[in-house]
């Protein structure tokens, strides 16, 4: 007994530590403050990692403290991302009747007859950029929004407060699904602590109120209802993880091989009697869905609008990019010009063809084969990408844990060399920081490859 207490106090100890530096970096760090930020950042990767190394077996423990480092930023404005203003915007819009895909906060303000509360402090909070853009979060995002505004629709921290709440619903369903479909694929539940305790997931998603949380908790739920033969359900899931975020759309292909191919004493076969109308039973229920959703906002004017949103994403906005940054160098080279333009109408092609590349090529019929198929096609979408914000990769990391590639676990440490570029009073990025994050990680990935390639294995149980 003398052991096991002195065993718990260890993890205990890790877990004060661990909220205390969580309280430091919600209540006492500006972004600016890159050092301060980095030191924080690294001591908690360690923490996390303790703990888990010191817990494979207590997941009450590991679910206990994501939880409470979680509760840490309830009552904590976000310091890293201003996106939290606009969607408080939104959903008081929303409120208030208005359809929040028509209208622009800059022109309210202009006009000086905003119809919700705070509105110049809202729109001074999500900046010039922001507030002169349409929006482009999907109506299940907006639901959130309206969530929030419905229970504070005058009080920024009250609506913080709720936002907050719902992310860390999602996250303990996630924990919940990502643990029941760890147990139904035969592999280490405690992987799901990888995600779950994850400081990056903790400070982006919970502290900085980004909804890549939501979104991964119905890929996770969908991902669990496919593996236990719930097709339809699994379809809807699905669409209400599109409906959170779009990016989700670009797994779709990837679902070919699992209905179109059985296994039948060891052979690949061709299932087109009953794969097929199950394949477009499921494309159907997914998009149908996502139509449904979509239906209360729909009009011209709003295609006309998120297009135009959607598109300057792609062929404008430009951070925290790879592949395309040595793609941009190129063009100053050869033509004098930045060749955003060109480039964001191409590389879109170059992922959609990737992405067939792996819907036809490789082995993705097995559930766990899905997964890594989902894991690299999103990330070659990343790497393929112009605007790259950090919250981007909870997906390639929620993902990852149930695969032999852990390489955005990696990513998830390095990706905060990104806030160097607010170290710039115009907000510079420092390509040499850049560099860095993706040599790590292209490194990490290589190796990865190369292993999964060359050795046949289960996935590792020590992670």
């Amino acid at each position: 007994m003398l052991q096991i207490w002195k065993y718990h106090k260890f993890s205990i100890l890790l877990i004060i530590i661990g909220i205390l530096f969580y309280w430091g970096f919600a209540y006492q760090l500006e972004r600016v403050d890159f050092t301060k930020m980095i030191v924080f950042w690294t001591v908690l990767f360690f923490i996390s990692y303790k703990i888990i190394q010191e817990n494979p077996h207590y997941w009450k423990t590991l679910a206990a403290a994501g939880l409470l480092f979680r509760i840490v930023f309830l009552l904590a404005i976000p310091n890293l991302s201003q996106d939290f203003y606009r969607f408080i915007w939104d959903g008081r819009m929303l409120l208030e009747g208005f359809n929040p895909y028509l209208s622009l906060p800059e022109v309210w303000v202009a006009q000086g007859n905003t119809p919700i509360a705070q509105a110049q402090e809202l729109y001074n909070g999500m900046g010039e950029l922001n507030g002169s853009h349409y929006t482009n979060y999907p109506p299940i995002s907006q639901l959130c929004y309206f969530i929030a505004a419905l229970f504070a629709s005058k009080s920024i921290l009250g609506s913080a407060i709720v936002l907050r709440t719902l992310i860390i619903l999602a996250d303990i369903g996630t924990f919940f699904f990502g643990r029941k479909l760890l147990k139904s694929l035969h592999l280490p539940e405690k992987n799901i602590f990888w995600y779950i305790l994850n400081p990056f997931i903790i400070i982006e998603l919970t502290g900085n109120l980004h909804f890549e949380a939501v979104m991964v908790f119905f890929i996770i739920w969908s991902l669990y209802l496919l593996q236990k033969g719930y097709w339809y359900w699994a379809a809807i899931a699905l669409a209400l993880s599109v409906s959170v975020k779009l990016i989700p759309l670009l797994f779709l292909p990837l679902f070919f091989q699992k209905f179109i191919i059985s296994d039948r004493r060891g052979y690949d076969r061709l299932s087109l009697t009953s794969g097929l109308p199950k394949l477009f039973g499921f494309y159907s229920l997914v998009l149908i869905t996502v139509f449904i959703i979509f239906v209360p906002f729909l009009s011209g004017e709003f295609f006309h609008n998120f297009k135009r949103t959607i598109t300057l994403w792609f062929q404008t906005f430009e951070f925290n990019a790879s592949i395309f940054y040595i793609i941009r160098w190129i063009g100053y080279q050869i033509v004098g010009w930045n060749v955003i333009e060109t480039a964001g109408k191409i590389l879109p092609l170059v992922t959609i063809s990737v992405l067939l590349g792996l819907t036809f090529f490789r082995k993705n019929k097995t559930t766990p084969q899905l997964i890594t198929a989902m894991v690299l096609g999103i990330c070659v979408y990343y790497f393929l990408s112009t605007t790259i914000h950090p919250w981007y990769i909870a997906v390639p990391l929620s993902l990852c844990v149930f695969t032999n590639y852990k390489f955005p676990i990696a990513w998830s440490f390095v990706i905060i060399l990104s806030y160097t570029a607010y170290l710039h009073p115009d907000f510079k990025e420092n390509l040499w920081m850049v560099g860095i994050e993706y040599l790590f990680v292209f490194v990490i990935l290589g190796l990865e490859i190369y292993k999964n390639t060359n050795f046949t294995r289960p996935v590792s149980t020590s992670s």
